[in-house]
């Protein structure tokens, strides 16, 4: 589903008219978020965001269970296996478990660190302490009261900010700024603030700068003709991203979030690369839908955050218990 240009745009009827439906959702969301959820014997940190759509909630959610684990924790990853028919509690296998199962985000996370999936956190987080985990990471769920969160992150996107501001289907809004700043222990801007957003955050609120860059496998691409393909969030940062690393994007073509890739999507984008003689491209949540007869013939260029002062999320961490 693509969302509607006006959620990007200030003014406009279309809002206007949806405004007593965006009351009910809000209202709707508020009182889900009332409830007090079970609380873990270990502390829960959640990467979130108020919006609908990618934001890098992933990327900073592998971030922090890196950090978690290098000082001796046993992590583990909570994730809602949006796209998977999975409806758990069960830990991700990936011998097993395909992106149809458990979602593409929860493979991701499962390269790191056990990934438990569940629509119901607090049933994937039992199942997770069970197994020994120490300190667990939600990637996603800042909506869902069913576990208290200890360290809830508001992770926003710089490059679109809050859209109009307003609340689905009035905007992108999955719930007021202000309400879900007021849960958090930190915002995280990811990319430079283009739209301003950071001026609708509490004042008390810090606001840790990041930026999503290119793995060290961009070195390959530096120079080279690609043709890149994205169903993510926003297909077009990474297709700018590897502009900017260098790489020649001859085409670039974008498919919807989450897209389950088939052969009939993939064999014209292999013959046009054969064409163009140019290398086929996608990013790691994209490789893990591709067809597997097909996944060898694409490369994958993944994205690492990078803090723009290290000292800040350091700071934040030290009060996680360990």
């Amino acid at each position: 589903m693509r969302a509607p240009d006006f959620w990007q745009r200030p003014g406009g009827i279309a809002p206007v008219l949806l405004s007593p439906l965006a009351a009910l959702y809000a209202a709707a969301t508020a009182r889900r978020v009332a409830r007090i959820g079970w609380r873990a014997p270990v502390p829960v940190l959640c990467c979130g965001n108020p919006t609908v759509g990618g934001s890098g909630k992933t990327p900073l959610a592998l971030d922090l269970g890196a950090r978690l684990a290098a000082r001796g924790q046993a992590v583990a990853f909570l994730s809602r296996g949006y796209g998977g028919w999975v409806r758990g509690p069960v830990r991700v296998d990936p011998a097993r478990h395909d992106a149809a199962a458990v979602g593409d985000e929860a493979l991701l996370l499962a390269t790191l660190a056990p990934t438990y999936v569940a629509p119901d956190r607090a049933a994937a987080a039992r199942v997770a302490v069970a197994d020994g985990a120490q300190v667990l990471v939600m990637d996603d769920g800042l909506q869902n009261a069913t576990l208290i969160q200890d360290f809830a992150f508001l992770v926003i996107d710089g490059t679109v900010g809050f859209g109009n501001g307003r609340v689905i289907p009035a905007g992108p809004l999955r719930e007021p700024v202000a309400a879900a700043a007021e849960r958090c222990r930190a915002a995280v801007m990811i990319g430079g603030d283009a739209t301003g957003a950071a001026i609708l955050l509490p004042p008390d609120l810090p606001v840790l700068a990041a930026d999503l860059e290119p793995g060290p496998e961009i070195a390959a691409l530096a120079g080279q003709p690609v043709v890149a393909f994205a169903g993510i969030g926003r297909p077009e940062k990474f297709f700018a991203m590897l502009r900017a690393a260098g790489a020649m994007v001859a085409a670039c073509h974008a498919f919807p979030d989450h897209h389950p890739y088939a052969a009939r999507d993939l064999r014209p984008l292999l013959a046009e690369a054969e064409r163009l003689g140019a290398r086929p491209v996608t990013t790691p949540k994209d490789a893990v839908r591709l067809p597997a007869a097909l996944r060898d013939a694409v490369s994958v260029q993944g994205v690492r955050l990078a803090w723009r002062d290290p000292s800040g999320i350091a700071a934040v961490l030290r009060e996680v218990p360990r």
